[in-house]
């Protein structure tokens, strides 16, 4: 039995589905790491991760048990460490969520994941069944627990494979970005498990986008007295060789290198450009349009997609009507001059013209409404579509959390795109992510540095210029008011009653819970966008579109 090991964290991106190419990048990754004894991959790494449905299809799950036994076979073929790999496994006839030890040439042993995760944004038990408590495997002598990310968050699986003489735990994992989650892992998670067993733990995430999700990685070891070992970097891939060493009292990993993690708009800002840089690039677009109106939302999208994809693929158009000022118009060029984008002005005037006249016999004796304000944004809408047919970018959205969970968006109409980076941020979290991106240039931004976001752009009122001198205030209470009832609302589920008891105004809540529940249907029509918040619209919070229920 030795006294010393070698362990290769492989913090890495995936793509779902590219069983080959997942596969490659993990040999190429095992070559990097020849000296070690052993390089552990994030959960399900070989078929990606979440897979959804597409695990179902027979196919897949045949592809990868034949490209794990081909890795197998390498680790006989070739000098190098034996590997960890999280995939799908097929046994007695259930699917599975597990992990095989590949060593000499074969698959040594297998483990499963026992707890499946059913709540947020998982939904492991309709694809996977849970696999029994798991013992631990044993490599090179030593007595290795292999629990699979839900299976640290509680305390069974980890307490069973110390009973059952664990000496270190190696978790794999899966684990989607949300703000201020790093803390939770860390304190609210391993720190636990390592004071339950008395054993070192060492959390493997994955890094990269996958449609909503983010994976930050921030991979970490965690010693059995809770002192912090290892900090991997966030935010990128990286491939960290920990030390470990068998005292008197059990296996210890070495202090490596403790990095520094991203805190507050960065790492907001970071989510959101590594969510649409990877579904961009793997959907295959050229880049990216977007309707840039001299308004904050579409200028923090352009400085993301710029810093995401580069500027040369950004092309940022502005759409005029009547209604739009000169302000608007200067900070809009400002805007794309200062970030180095393509830009383009088209005035929709002869469009919302056209359209006056096609409507005007059955708008007779009708007063002007929101109903041409919308017509505006759909016009809009159809002319970036054009756009994007025609030449092949993938048209952005730029609606913030705040105005989708009121419906202030034009279904069909500024609503229309591929992606929404925006998604989950609300109104003030946009406000801090373009004070923080003017001062500071983000780690891997293909974007210019300095100030890309004219100041003006960040003090004037929001509006959406739908009609003369309208501000969003005419509608909406100040977003200092209405974000708070919104996380409130959302976040924890509060009802009216209690909002009013910290501290609004029970008539303005009212309105904005009614708001808030009558604009479901136009958030199932939305596009995609980065999963930042512990209730995401989509995949987290899943209401109905008809109901009655208020609370207050």
């Amino acid at each position: 039995m030795p006294d010393t090991l070698k362990i290769t964290l492989a913090q890495l991106n995936q793509t779902v589905g590219d069983i080959a190419g997942n596969a490659a990048r993990m040999l190429a990754a095992r070559e990097r790491a020849k000296d070690s004894d052993l390089i552990v991959f994030p959960e399900l790494h070989l078929i990606g991760y979440p897979p959804e449905d597409l695990v179902l299809k027979p196919a897949l799950i045949e592809r990868a048990a034949a490209e794990l036994d081909s890795l197998a076979k390498e680790t006989g073929r070739t000098q190098g460490p034996a590997m960890l790999v999280g995939s799908a496994f097929v046994l007695d006839g259930e699917l599975h969520n597990g992990v095989a030890l590949l060593e000499r040439g074969k698959v040594a042993a297998v483990r499963l994941k026992h707890e499946l995760p059913n709540y947020g944004v998982f939904d492991e038990p309709r694809v996977f069944q849970p696999g029994p408590l798991p013992e631990p495997i044993v490599f090179k002598g030593v007595m290795i627990g292999l629990p699979i990310c839900e299976d640290i968050w509680l305390p069974d699986v980890c307490r069973h494979l110390a009973n059952f003489g664990a000496e270190i735990l190696i978790s794999i994992n899966g684990s989607p970005y949300e703000i201020n989650k790093d803390a939770l892992r860390i304190e609210g998670v391993a720190k636990r498990r390592a004071a339950d067993t008395g054993l070192p733990l060492a959390f493997l995430n994955r890094v990269g986008g996958q449609d909503e999700l983010v994976f930050d990685g921030a991979s970490f070891v965690v010693n059995g007295d809770g002192s912090l070992a290892v900090q991997m970097k966030d935010w990128e891939e990286q491939e960290v060789t920990t030390k470990w060493t068998k005292t008197a009292q059990g296996w210890r990993c070495d202090r490596g290198e403790i990095a520094p993690l991203a805190e507050g708009p960065e790492e907001i800002y970071c989510a959101m450009v590594m969510g649409l840089r990877d579904y961009v690039n793997r959907n295959g677009f050229p880049g990216v349009v977007l309707g840039l109106s001299g308004g904050i939302d579409s200028a923090a999208c352009a400085a993301i997609a710029a810093d995401a994809l580069g500027p040369e693929r950004v092309w940022c158009v502005m759409l005029p009507s009547r209604f739009t000022s000169q302000e608007s118009l200067d900070d809009a060029t400002a805007c794309a001059r200062a970030l180095g984008c393509r830009y383009s002005t088209i005035p929709i005037q002869p469009a919302v013209a056209g359209f006056d006249a096609m409507l005007a016999e059955d708008f007779a004796d009708t007063k002007v409404d929101i109903t041409e304000e919308n017509l505006q944004s759909r016009i809009r809408g159809v002319t970036l579509m054009a756009l994007s047919n025609k030449f092949g970018p993938m048209l952005m959205t730029t609606g913030n959390k705040s105005e989708m969970s009121v419906g202030y968006a034009t279904i069909y109409g500024d609503m229309a795109g591929g992606y929404n980076p925006l998604k989950d941020a609300y109104k003030l979290t946009v406000f801090d992510v373009c004070r923080w991106r003017n001062e500071h240039v983000p780690r891997g931004a293909l974007g210019p540095a300095g100030k890309v976001i004219p100041d003006n752009i960040i003090a004037k009122p929001p509006s959406a210029e739908l009609r003369p001198d309208q501000k969003d205030s005419d509608s909406l209470p100040p977003y200092e008011v209405l974000d708070p009832i919104l996380m409130g609302l959302i976040e924890h589920e509060k009802s009216v009653d209690q909002l009013v008891t910290d501290g609004f105004e029970r008539e303005t809540v009212t309105r904005i819970e009614r708001l808030l529940h009558l604009a479901e249907y136009k958030r199932r029509q939305a596009p995609p966008g980065v999963k930042l918040t512990s209730r995401n619209f989509g995949r987290d919070r899943r209401y109905p579109i008809t109901h009655s229920f208020r609370s207050g």
